[in-house]
């Protein structure tokens, strides 16, 4: 497993970071022993990095997360969480709220501090909450040594452009916007590394539009978007390969790109993860599908405000 500085932080994170979403049942009702194997599983690969929120099963992913992680010394790896959204429709980023959701999240992930707190989903509400409460409440956990460093995450990439420059964040959470169909966020990387700010990339299967199952029925991907991502995942299966490894070779082999969290509840996907990060890419391949996909490239939908995404 290779490793890289996550900004300014002067932290070191394997290339492949683990998201407990998984062990939330979020994708598919899961076993509490599997997932917790597999949290061992992607610590014993090398991976260092664990992000999950309380948001992700309502409180489950967190809840199995600690079971797990109650085993492992501490200074095994890095513990990343989330707060301000808690249900489907459910955001609330006060000052009070955020501060007992921390304290809530030591108690389910059996420890008391988080190396990075992010505010979650930011653009379904006013940048003012965050800007003039949230972010305030975070550096102050920062101070009292509660959380080591602090960022936020989101879908448009607007977001991140608009917000960055009025804040100081040490990371940010950007997902579905550095795949095989979509790496649209090389357009942000400017900026990020202008001003020092850590990046993890998420979901390089986005969301399951790279999977060889085909796309889920809640994905909000156009039709267009997911019929040919299911053409890339056929070329690669006619070739004997898995499109999610591609996907994960791709996303973990530019340099610029410190992390990229996969998730998943199964002990041998995560090891294969990572075991793939250590082979060669499929140059050929890699060609082949990227034409497969030109016709979709940087295609994205709608998440949150309107001012978020270019209205």
């Amino acid at each position: 497993m290779q490793y890289r500085k996550l900004g300014q932080t002067g932290l070191d994170v394997s290339i492949l970071s683990f998201g407990a979403s998984s062990l939330g049942s979020v994708f598919r009702e899961t076993n509490e022993a599997e997932a917790i194997r597999t949290v061992h599983a992607a610590i014993d690969s090398g991976i260092n990095l664990i992000d999950v929120s309380p948001y992700y099963g309502l409180t489950k992913a967190e809840t199995v997360l600690g079971k797990a992680i109650k085993e492992i010394p501490r200074d095994r790896f890095l513990l990343s969480t989330k707060a301000g959204r808690y249900g489907a429709d459910e955001f609330d980023f006060s000052g009070k709220r955020i501060t007992a959701s921390l304290e809530e999240s030591f108690s389910r992930l059996n420890t008391d501090y988080i190396d990075i707190l992010y505010l979650h989903d930011i653009e379904f509400v006013s940048s003012e909450i965050i800007l003039e409460e949230a972010i305030p409440t975070l550096q102050l956990m920062k101070e009292q040594g509660k959380i080591r460093y602090f960022g936020i995450c989101g879908l448009p990439l607007q977001l991140f452009e608009m917000l960055l420059p009025q804040v100081n964040v040490d990371a940010i959470i950007s997902y579905c916007h550095y795949s095989l169909n979509d790496n649209s966020l090389l357009g942000l990387l400017p900026l990020l590394e202008q001003r020092g700010i850590g990046l993890v990339n998420a979901s390089p299967l986005s969301m399951g539009l790279l999977s060889n199952r085909g796309t889920p029925e809640w994905h909000p991907a156009s039709r267009e978007l997911k019929e040919i991502c299911k053409r890339a995942a056929e070329l690669c299966a006619s070739r004997g390969q898995d499109i999610a490894k591609l996907a994960v070779q791709f996303t973990t082999s530019n340099e610029r790109i410190p992390t990229t969290l996969v998730s998943t509840a199964n002990p041998d996907n995560i090891r294969n993860n990572a075991f793939w990060t250590d082979e060669p890419i499929d140059e050929e391949l890699l060609k082949d599908v990227l034409d497969i996909l030109k016709p979709v490239h940087n295609q994205t939908w709608v998440s949150g405000r309107p001012e978020y995404n270019g209205k």
